[in-house]
């Protein structure tokens, strides 16, 4: 199918690898995983490489850069950062601040937001606000407390957006109610480079964003893609600035519209969850000031998700339903047209999703909270469910890593690494 023809493309912020999972949603940082041979079917007894006790409590998807495997936990009342080799041995562990608890139930846990690394830094987030820059090796760079800094968390959840990277920065998104920015420091020395205030005047709880943003590059330049407070704005890397904002996600100005699923970027298209899963909205690149009136390119009610964010690959988009009646629904869409192509069950259960698709080699792998990861066929013209994987009776919030025709699960006690025996 061919795609617009843009000057926007997703843009590769690291010197990591390709074989490489820099950040949670991957290399294009869409939920599309590089490379073939990964395992579709596994359980305790087969394809199951190694296994890794967890002794840290912690939700955050790891990133991998090389042979080392990075994520981040509390324990006894502190943030920790982890490093394990590939091998499934431990390498370094070491602390970042004081630990703040999660909310009551499994899904919150203080340490939500995920590692994002460039291959020579590591960068860690917590909700007590401890923000930190470590080397692969472990040695602590900088360290900063940005609640201290620009005032109190007031999310009425546990913190959820994680770091991302721009050539320079690693950028930091707080949307909440009360004082709302963006932030860039210097990777190897946490200096504050810019803060750029975003107040949208959303009402209440759609003020307040758990979405982490992307990072692409607009006509040439590195370009911050942004949702939550009931609109989507694109600001300059470089400086922080605005560039443009598309508004009209909440027209009734909801009070409880509150974002969890993150944005999408391919080819010079945002895809845009909103509404507690009620609205999709796709949304052309480009263009200045406030674009509502003339860039969405299609809106779709119903088709989209609460928490779990959209993965898009070869012109198509992924999503996971996880509310009510629709909970376990998977949608496959047109990414040009937001028609749906096919539409599928999966086994209906008491547990829902929280962790994202990905999709890697023809399929989409879809991960429940008891640990059970679904694998679907991913082309075609229908829906078909080709695995169902029951790796332990372990509640699973982060989303699988896909590197070298490898998986890595993350569980509340656990990090699996699974892969094809021979």
């Amino acid at each position: 199918m061919r795609l617009l023809t843009t000057a926007v493309l997703l843009c590769s912020i690291s010197t990591a690898s390709a074989g490489d999972w820099p950040s949670w949603r991957g290399p294009h940082g869409n939920g599309q995983a590089d490379g073939k041979g990964y395992a579709t079917s596994w359980n305790a007894e087969k394809n199951i490489l190694w296994k890794h006790p967890l002794t840290v409590r912690g939700a955050s998807t790891p990133a991998v850069s090389g042979d080392q495997i990075f994520l981040t936990g509390t324990q006894d009342g502190q943030n920790v950062v982890v490093c394990v080799g590939r091998d499934g041995k431990p390498q370094w562990q070491k602390t970042l601040g004081k630990a703040v608890d999660g909310k009551p139930g499994k899904d919150g846990t203080g340490a939500n937001p995920s590692i994002v690394t460039d291959g020579k830094h590591v960068f860690a987030y917590f909700k007590s606000g401890d923000f930190g820059g470590f080397t692969v090796d472990g040695q602590q760079l900088w360290h900063h407390n940005l609640q201290d800094m620009y005032g109190e968390d007031t999310l009425w959840w546990d913190l959820g957006t994680s770091p991302v990277l721009s050539e320079e920065a690693v950028v930091i998104a707080c949307m909440h109610s009360g004082p709302s920015y963006l932030a860039a420091f210097k990777k190897g020395t946490g200096e504050l480079l810019w803060k750029h205030d975003r107040e949208l005047g959303a009402p209440e709880e759609a003020a307040q964003s758990y979405a982490t943003p992307v990072v692409v590059t607009e006509d040439g330049r590195e370009t911050i893609v942004v949702l939550g407070a009931d609109h989507v704005t694109a600001h300059d890397a470089a400086t922080g600035t605005e560039t443009w904002r598309l508004g009209g996600l909440n027209p009734t100005a909801h009070k409880y519209f509150r974002s969890i699923a993150s944005a999408a970027v391919s080819d010079g298209i945002v895809v845009a969850p909103y509404a507690r899963g009620d609205s999709l909205t796709a949304v052309r690149m480009g263009g200045k000031g406030d674009v509502t009136k003339t860039h969405v390119l299609w809106s779709n009610a119903g088709t989209s998700a609460d928490v779990p964010t959209p993965a898009i690959a070869d012109g198509r988009i992924y999503i996971c339903r996880d509310n009510g009646e629709n909970r376990g629904i998977v949608d496959c869409l047109d990414l040009l047209t937001g028609k749906t192509i096919w539409s599928g069950q999966l086994p209906k259960n008491r547990h829902t999703f929280r962790a994202s698709p990905v999709v890697a080699d023809g399929h989409v792998y879809l991960t429940r909270q008891d640990g059970t990861v679904f694998v679907v066929e991913a082309g075609g013209e229908s829906f078909k469910l080709i695995a169902e994987n029951a790796t332990a009776d372990e509640h699973t919030v982060a989303t699988p890593v896909f590197v070298d025709g490898t998986i890595l699960l993350r569980t509340e006690s656990h990090l699996y690494l699974i892969g094809s025996k021979p």
